[in-house]
Formats: structure tokens, C-alpha cells, sequence
């Protein structure tokens, strides 16, 4: 019963994102609570450790090499650099660490993917869950990055197939598939969400969703983000998207794909603490905090804590799974609306 399905077709998941939006609200908070404490959020850091003069041409990022923006650009980052913000990370609470490279595939071999390498061999002896998002993988990187003790890999599907190449042509999206298949063999997790706001419709939306659904296991990890608007760049003019799209796409993808974290992740410096509690409700269970997420604005670890404060809410600890959650007594023991809730949702009962 509310085990995870991989079979549900456009048509069932564009019901379920339709469904009022109460409804829609409690069915994923209830299978939200199958899998995960409904009062923890995990929280990750994102350090860019090398920054601009990507030879890819998102429209969204500000890091492309096609677009002139503000971006100050850099090369990788000193490993003792890396390891110092880890540090720091930890100490503010943070479980996950994020090493992100503006590279449209990292360097195949030579110092600078042997610099990464150590890198995640440090940090992980922190005792962080390591993520790291480099661009496309080929098999011996994803391997080399697993055995160095990479434990996600994040790499978005963006958007939908169909509205993919309005987007990006640098690459197509096989492209992306491709290494999100590299990185399952060589056994890491898989961090893969999207980006709403760019201008795409809601079809397109249900259609990102389909995508990761449809990935058999799902993403351990599925961030979604709101389109952080940057000067210079193609999609810095385009209108304000509903915040409630938002948090449709998030409850969606959290009942659709019921034992994957969803994550809250870029623009929240345009949304209102209480659009964030609803996205938390929508069960979201993770932000990323510092003042940058990678080059874009990100509330500080400040206004984080007050509103953790606000909500009653605590940070995962370091070393927590969803799995060592889901098994506990307590979890085991909870009221039955709230263990077996996600049923209806997952089945698509509650849509027909």
C-alpha cells in the first residue's frame, strides 16, 4: 500500500495537479508523512566552486558563456577553500554539502577532476552527504565520483521535452538522460527536478513531472525551482509565474513520487515566508541556505532560523534518511490518516 508507482500517465498526473487545491495540499502532506517527519527540513548547502564561462546556453542562467550578466567568473576553487565552507555548512546546520562547476561536462582527466575528486574526499569526512552537479557525465566519471564518496549527483531535466528546446540547444535532452543513467549505475543517488517560471504552460509543467515519474527508481532528490530572473540573460523580462503553480508542482511531485525529497529549492527570495510554509505543507522538505545559491540571491542562514522558529520547524540531522524514518516505531505507530493517506494519491482514486 503507497508504494512508489512508475506507470501513471499525463493524463492521471495533469488530474491530480488540478484537483482543488485543499485537496491537493493534504493528499501530498499525507504522503509526506509516510516517508519523512513532518516537522523536519533538511537543509543543504550549494557552494559554486567554479563559476561562469559555461560553454552551455540555458536562457536561464546567468553563468553561460552566450549571455553577458553580472557573474563575476572563477576557476575551481582550492580544496581547502571547499572544505572551509563545508565546515562552516555543518556548523550551521546543514547535512548536505553541494559542490556545483560551470562546465558543460567536466574535464575528462588531468588536475582539475582530480582537484574535485579530493575535494569530495574531504568533505565527506566531515561526515556531509556530498552532492555534487558538474554538467554531463560519461561512465568513468560517474564512477570515479562514486568511489571518491559522491553520494548525489544533481542533474535537472529543466523543463518538458516538448518546450526543452526553446530553452537550451547546446544540448539535447537525451543528453541529459544519458547522464542521469551513468550516474544510477555507478551508485550514486539521483538529485533531478526542474525549473517553473520560464515561461512554459502548465502542460509543460505536468510534463517535467511525467519525465521524473517515469524514471525508474525516482530520484532520490527532486528540487524545484522558481526562475530567478538575471539581467542579460533571455528569460530576464518574462512575467511573474502564480506562486500557487508552484506549489502544485511541488504537492504534485511529492505524491507522484512519494519516497523522493522534494526540494524548495532557487527563488525563494521572491516568495513570502507564508508561500514557503505552503510549499512545506505541499511537502517540500529541504531549502538550501547561505546568502547565494550558486550566483543567485538566497535568503541568509538568519532568516531561515526565525522562520524555522516561526513554524515550528528543525533541521535533519546530518545522517538521516528517509528510509531509517519510515522504519521507525514511532513513525510506525502514527495515526492512520496519516500513514496511509498516500493511497488515495498515489492510486489516483482520489481523481476519479
Amino acid at each position: 500500500m503507497g508504494e512508489p508507482r512508475y506507470d501513471l500517465t499525463r493524463e492521471e498526473i495533469q488530474a491530480i495537479y488540478d484537483l482543488p487545491i485543499t485537496t491537493l495540499v493534504y493528499l501530498a502532506q499525507s504522503v509526506h508523512r509516510r516517508y519523512y517527519a513532518p516537522d523536519e527540513i533538511q537543509m543543504s548547502t550549494l557552494l559554486s566552486i567554479k563559476t561562469g564561462g559555461c560553454k552551455e546556453n540555458c536562457a536561464y542562467c546567468p553563468q553561460s558563456a552566450h549571455y553577458e550578466t553580472n557573474v563575476a567568473a572563477h576557476g575551481l576553487l582550492p580544496v581547502e577553500t571547499i572544505v572551509s565552507a563545508a565546515k562552516e555548512a555543518k556548523e550551521n546546520g546543514s547535512s548536505r554539502f553541494c559542490m556545483g562547476a560551470a562546465w558543460r561536462n567536466p574535464p575528462k582527466k588531468g588536475p582539475q577532476f582530480d582537484q574535485v575528486l579530493e575535494a569530495v574526499r574531504e568533505v565527506r569526512k566531515l561526515g556531509l552527504e556530498v552532492c555534487t552537479t558538474l554538467g554531463m557525465l560519461d561512465t568513468e566519471q560517474a564512477q570515479q565520483l562514486a568511489e571518491a564518496g559522491v553520494y548525489a549527483y544533481n542533474h535537472n531535466l529543466d523543463t518538458s521535452p516538448e518546450y526543452y528546446g526553446d530553452i537550451i540547444s547546446t544540448r539535447v535532452y537525451q543528453d541529459r538522460l544519458d547522464t542521469l543513467d551513468n550516474v544510477r549505475k555507478a551508485g550514486m543517488t539521483v538529485c533531478c527536478g526542474g525549473i517553473v517560471g520560464m515561461g512554459e504552460t502548465k502542460g509543460d509543467r505536468v510534463g517535467l513531472l511525467h519525465q521524473l515519474h517515469s524514471l525508474s527508481p525516482h530520484p532520490e532528490s527532486v528540487p524545484v525551482n522558481l526562475l530567478v530572473k538575471v539581467e542579460g540573460t533571455p528569460l530576464a523580462d518574462k512575467d511573474e509565474i502564480d506562486i500557487f503553480e508552484m506549489v502544485r508542482t511541488i504537492a504534485t511531485a511529492c505524491i507522484i513520487m512519494p519516497a523522493s525529497r522534494v526540494r524548495l529549492s532557487a527563488g525563494r527570495t521572491q516568495m513570502s515566508d507564508e508561500a514557503q510554509a505552503l510549499c512545506f505543507m505541499a511537502g517540500a522538505s529541504s531549502i538550501f541556505t547561505g546568502e547565494k545559491l550558486l550566483t543567485t540571491p538566497n535568503p541568509g542562514e538568519d532568516r531561515d532560523r526565525a522562520l524555522f522558529q516561526r513554524l515550528g520547524l528543525k533541521p535533519v540531522e546530518a545522517g538521516a534518511s528517509a528510509s531509517e524514518y519510515a522504519s521507525a516505531p514511532e513513525h510506525a505507530s502514527a495515526p492512520e490518516h496519516a500513514r496511509s493517506g498516500s493511497d488515495a494519491g498515489v492510486s489516483c482514486q482520489a481523481v476519479h
